[in-house]
């Protein structure tokens, strides 16, 4: 009989004691045995504006101390079916970003090998492009359910092609995405043209502008998302900042006019059923996140997001 890892409860140690994992899982070296894996990809190197979410793995893995193993909303619980572990940080470079983007793929071919569905705590959102390599190696062009409120398509910031406004935009050239499986959630705000939003609509993409969510549900909107996903595997990345500001302050490009907490959990409640390769969530920028509440929510949303991960048992 399999016995799988659970988070250490509070009965048996408090909660603001004892080793920061995330759900404070025991850690691991690597990826061999388990179903599932916390990962962080401390960064911010990629960053244009406010720096500082080198510093978010920690301090989510820190505010993650709260959550229990089961999911009382959705019934699931990922820790009954699924060996899940958090095998610690990427390595990565803090002088040299693209030695960085090569560190992360080659780090997530490790974990897929051993078929572990990695989900990833940012850093910011340049670790997404190495990471998709890693998935496309693996799996071949996937889908991308990606939640934000900007595109992050640039074909270049500051003369550079790798940062963090153009992973999606390299993914693409390198055939990393299949197009008519991409939906992007929560756009907003301003642009450096007009037809900004244009170009991902161009390849295939469907995109759901914050307006078009404002003051309604959007289970039906996940409804229509599954369908376009169909069987195939899917990534999904998670920007903090598609939350409205007043919600999560603690991010580096902060647009007024986002998504709530509530949105944020129809979306990714309502990627179940789907096949599901891995997820991240990124952009947490502590120094800008005073009361923890950025890091807060960003931790529950990657329970969340374990809670959909195929396999895993519902109660």
């Amino acid at each position: 009989m399999t016995t799988f890892n659970q988070p250490l409860g509070g009965n048996e140690m408090p909660r603001f004691a004892g080793i920061t994992t995330m759900m404070r899982l025991p850690h691991v070296p690597d990826a061999k045995g388990l179903d599932a894996c916390f990962v962080g990809v401390p960064m911010d190197i990629g960053t244009s504006n406010r720096s500082g979410t080198r510093f978010g793995p920690r301090q989510v893995r820190a505010e993650s101390v709260m959550i229990r193993p089961y999911n009382m909303g959705t019934g699931a619980a990922p820790f009954d079916s699924l060996q899940v572990a958090d095998i610690g940080d990427v390595p990565t470079n803090p002088y040299d970003l693209k030695k960085s983007v090569r560190i992360i793929s080659e780090f997530f071919d490790g974990i897929l090998k051993y078929d572990c569905r990695p989900l990833s705590i940012g850093g910011d959102h340049t670790l997404t492009y190495p990471i998709l390599q890693a998935m496309a190696r693996k799996y071949g062009p996937v889908g991308l359910i990606h939640i934000d409120a900007h595109a992050d398509i640039n074909e270049h910031q500051f003369g550079e092609a790798i940062a963090h406004g153009t992973p999606f935009r390299r993914a693409v050239e390198e055939g990393l995405l299949d197009c008519k499986r991409v939906v992007q959630i929560g756009l907003r705000g301003s642009g450096y043209a007009a037809e900004d939003f244009d170009w991902p609509r161009g390849q295939g993409f469907r995109v759901v502008p914050a307006e078009d969510c404002w003051h309604k549900s959007l289970v039906s909107l996940m409804s229509e998302v599954r369908q376009q996903m169909g069987e195939g595997p899917v990534y999904v990345s998670y920007d903090i900042d598609s939350l409205d500001p007043g919600i999560a302050p603690g991010t580096g490009t902060p647009e007024i006019g986002g998504l709530t907490t509530i949105q944020a959990l129809e979306i990714i409640r309502g990627c179940q059923g789907l096949n599901i390769v891995g997820a991240d969530l990124v952009e947490v920028s502590p120094p800008y996140d005073t009361a923890g509440t950025t890091a807060i929510t960003a931790a529950n949303l990657l329970f969340e997001l374990l809670c959909v991960l195929p396999g895993v048992v519902r109660r």
